[in-house]
């Protein structure tokens, strides 16, 4: 399955339009890796334990999407968009992540 974030795909021709396609994850980022990762910030350099839950809630994201265009028939996803947000507050910090696109079949 060819996933893109442009409109169109080189050397292919678009023939169907399937529709829209979307996939979520939402993500919990455990309290030690809270705790951890806020240390980090005080001190500076990147908090890999972030990192990691940003990346598996982008592929869970990427991977639903893509299942769901499969179900359609489709060759390819276009227009892909990815959007990240933070859930919560002091107690319970969620991670979500949203993959949308475009479903199409080439001719």
């Amino acid at each position: 399955m060819i996933v893109t974030t442009t409109d169109n795909v080189e050397g292919k021709t678009v023939a169907t339009y399937c529709g829209i396609v979307s996939g979520e994850a939402i993500l919990g980022a455990n309290l030690f890796k809270d705790f951890f990762a806020g240390i980090r910030d005080v001190v500076g350099g990147r908090s890999g334990a972030y990192e990691e839950e940003f990346r598996k809630a982008k592929n869970a994201a990427l991977d639903d999407m893509i299942a769901e265009a499969q179900a359609l028939g489709a060759d390819a996803v276009v227009a892909v968009d990815l959007d990240y947000e933070v859930i919560g507050g002091d107690q319970k910090t969620l991670l979500m992540v949203s993959a949308n696109g475009t479903a199409v079949k080439f001719a």
